[in-house]
C-alpha cells in the first residue's frame, strides 16, 4: 500500500498545495488544492473520498473534481464523511447555489456521487485497506484517519488542537509506524492556535508526551511564510522525537 502526499500546506502560493493524500490510486484523504495536480485521468480512477472535515482547504477541490470526472466514471464516486460533515456539505456546498447536488444528478437512482457516512472506531475496509476515523478536537467536526494496510498503519490527524481521546486510540494501534500530524502556527500565534484549535510547537510537545510508541513524525499543515521558523520551534520543543515535515510528492509504503 502506498500514501502520496499531494498537497499538506496550511495554504497556497508558489509551490504549496493544501491538503489531499493519494492512497494508491483509488482512495482519496481529504480533496485540498493538491489535488488538481493529478491528471484527469489519475483522477478518474478515484472511487473514494475519505473527508476530514469541511474546511475549505481540505474540500477546495471535491466540487471541481466531480465535475470534471463524474460523467467519465461508470459508478458513484464515494464521499466518506461524519454525519455532521456530510449535513454541512449539503447545506453549504452541494446546494445549487455554490454548486450543483450531484447527489442528485443525472438522478436520485444513477448520481454521479454517493455520501457513505462514517463513524468514529468503525473500519472502512476498501479492498483489503482499513480506514478507521479517529476523534480530534476542531472548531467543526472533524476526524483523524488511522489507515492500516494490515502490516503497517499510518495515523494523519487532519487538522486539531490537544485531544486525549486521539492519543487514547493512537497508543492502542501495536503496528503504527507513521504519525502525521498539524502544527497549523508558530508559538507568537498561540493565542491564535488555541482560538482556532490548532497546534502551535510548544502544544504539540505537551501532545506528544501522551505517546506511547516511537513511529516516524512528519509535520503538516504548516502556514506559507511560517515553515522555517514552526520547524525551527518544533525542534526546539520537541524533545523525545525528531519530527520531519511533511513534504509535496512525498511517498510513504506500508
Amino acid at each position: 500500500m502506498k500514501l502520496r502526499v499531494l498537497g499538506c500546506s496550511g495554504g497556497i502560493g508558489g509551490n504549496f498545495r493544501t491538503t489531499s493524500l493519494l492512497l494508491d490510486h483509488d482512495v482519496l484523504i481529504d480533496a485540498g488544492t493538491g489535488l488538481g495536480d493529478l491528471s484527469l485521468a489519475e483522477m478518474s480512477m478515484i472511487d473514494h473520498i475519505f473527508v476530514t472535515h469541511s474546511h475549505l482547504d481540505h474540500i477546495a477541490c471535491l466540487p471541481l473534481l466531480v465535475d470534471s470526472v463524474g460523467f467519465m466514471r461508470d459508478k458513484p464516486l464515494l464521499i466518506h464523511a461524519t454525519a455532521e460533515t456530510i449535513a454541512i456539505l449539503k447545506k453549504h456546498v452541494f446546494n445549487w447555489e455554490i454548486w450543483p447536488d450531484f447527489s442528485a444528478i443525472p438522478n436520485m437512482h444513477q448520481p454521479v456521487m454517493r455520501y457513505e457516512e462514517i463513524r468514529l472506531g468503525e473500519a472502512v475496509v476498501v479492498e483489503g485497506r482499513s480506514l478507521t476515523a479517529l476523534p480530534v478536537n476542531h472548531v467543526v467536526p472533524a476526524v483523524g484517519f488511522k489507515v492500516d494496510s494490515g502490516v503497517a498503519s499510518l495515523v494523519f490527524s487532519g487538522d486539531t488542537t490537544t485531544c486525549d481521546a486521539f492519543w487514547h486510540e493512537v497508543n492502542r494501534i501495536r503496528n503504527l509506524r507513521y504519525l502525521i500530524i498539524e502544527t497549523a502556527f508558530s508559538d507568537a500565534e498561540k493565542e491564535l492556535a488555541v482560538l482556532s484549535k490548532h497546534l502551535c510547537p510548544s502544544l504539540l510537545a505537551e501532545e506528544l508526551g501522551k505517546l506511547e510508541s516511537q513511529p516516524e513524525i512528519f509535520i503538516t499543515h504548516l502556514k506559507p511564510g511560517e515553515v522555517e521558523l514552526t520547524m525551527k520551534q518544533v525542534a526546539e520543543q520537541v524533545k523525545k522525537f525528531t519530527p520531519k515535515i511533511l513534504q509535496n510528492g512525498q511517498e510513504f509504503e506500508f
